[in-house]
């Protein structure tokens, strides 16, 4: 389903300079920040210029996500001096659900926008959007900072795990002050960190609206810049070289596969689903959707790595990059043949190829908070660390309504009916 860019409902449109058919919409304006709808063309080129590449956008803030997610409408907004002719500071992928027998709706900016967090006159751009999305009829919005908020090293990790012990209990081995800056800054404008303040959810993430955070609050990363491959091998302990030799010597052979191999992809990620116990719901159809959308965007933005072993799949992970990051996004894997450890091979294979690409950090996604080696989740947390990564809390996920009673009481229906779902 293409993306649908919906206009702001609250005064006519006005040619667009961009041409994009739907006229700027009543920009709204803040000192020398103009807010508007902008082309994917627009968005793109600024994602790809040196200031846009330096915010570090994920792939779920490119224009090609809104034809990945169902039962969304979305817009791709700019703001800058003159949006419409590029000259842009910030962009955002918007996502609109419609509450049940309303015209509200619910916005979501999932690891969005594409800002500069640095900068403490956020009021600048964040005005406008709320104000912006008031007038295209939302109700309540959810966003995604991008700064993180703390950082906690593989090494310093490895010798703290115990019974009922939690990442939050661990020093950190650093706290971004950004990061802490960023969150008071949200706090003292009215927007409420989605599942507190404590540790937020181990999920996977979900599509946002919900009382959690929708997008991990945990993720693991490998930091790539600056590092050798050589590097990147001495940092694997000692199990995770190991098993990378095994699948060598095995003869485990890692290709990256095609769109004609999701349906093996998704079979063995349903065998995964019911070996470690979770359930990410997507079907067949969102992973062609994805596939199609995000290489559409950008030849090879999206990979399937496939691990053979005489003749047979017996792995699969999905890779994503934009930029300077790639994320290891997805991973399924047979219940047979486990010795041969074609997912490690798989992973290494993935780092290497990621630091090929020129990627400053190789993100391996959502973990989970707890250091006890007795919970099942564990043992997600526990892999990911044999790489010599870091694991990083984000400041998760905000959100606020967008002013009003009537707003106000639209926004607690929303996530009631959202967790009765």
């Amino acid at each position: 389903m293409s993306a649908l860019l919906v206009p702001s409902s609250s005064s006519p449109a006005r040619p667009s300079r961009n041409g994009n058919g739907n006229g700027d919409v009543n920009p709204n304006r803040n000192r020398d920040v103009v807010l508007c709808p902008i082309t994917a063309k627009t968005y793109r080129a600024f994602l790809a210029s040196p200031h846009g590449e330096s915010l570090g956008a994920g792939f779920l803030q490119c224009p090609s996500w809104a034809d990945v997610k169902e039962g969304w409408r979305a817009q791709l907004l700019g703001w800058g001096p003159d949006p419409e002719a590029g000259e842009l500071t910030g962009v955002a992928l918007v996502l609109l659900r419609q509450f049940p027998g309303t015209r509200k709706y619910f916005a979501y900016l999932p690891e969005g926008p594409v800002a500069d967090w640095s900068d403490p006159g956020i009021d600048g751009w964040l005005t406008p959007l709320l104000e912006h999305l008031r007038r295209t009829g939302a109700f309540a919005v959810r966003i995604g900072p991008s700064p993180a908020h703390r950082r906690w090293s593989a090494a310093r990790l490895k010798p703290l795990t115990g019974p009922g012990r939690r990442l939050g209990d661990v020093l950190a081995s650093e706290v971004d002050p950004l990061g802490t800056a960023v969150a008071e800054r949200l706090r003292a404008r009215g927007w409420r960190r989605c599942g507190g303040d404590a540790t937020g959810t181990d999920g996977a993430g979900g599509d946002g609206g919900g009382g959690g955070d929708a997008q991990p609050r945990h993720v693991f990363q490998v930091p790539l810049a600056g590092r050798t491959t050589q590097d990147l091998w001495s940092r694997l302990n000692q199990e995770w070289r190991r098993n990378v030799r095994r699948a060598r010597k095995e003869g485990v052979e890692v290709v990256v596969g095609s769109a004609a191999d999701l349906p093996e992809f998704c079979r063995l990620l349903a065998v995964t689903e019911r070996r470690d116990g979770f359930r990410l719901g997507r079907s067949l159809a969102y992973y062609e959707r994805q596939y199609a959308a995000l290489n559409a965007e950008e030849p090879g933005r999206m990979k399937l790595y496939l691990a053979r072993h005489q003749g047979e799949i017996l792995a699969a992970h999905t890779m994503i990059t934009v930029g300077r990051r790639a994320w290891y996004q997805t991973g399924a894997s047979a219940d047979h043949r486990r010795e041969v450890r074609p997912s490690n091979a798989l992973q290494w294979r993935m780092l290497l190829d990621a630091h090929a690409l020129g990627a400053d950090v190789y993100d391996m996604r959502g973990v989970p908070s707890t250091l006890d080696p007795e919970e099942r989740a564990y043992g997600l947390l526990r892999w990911k660390l044999g790489t010599g990564g870091q694991v990083v809390e984000t400041l998760g996920e905000w959100e606020r309504s967008v002013g009003g009673s009537a707003n106000h009481a639209l926004h607690r229906a929303f996530q009631a009916y959202l967790k009765r779902r």
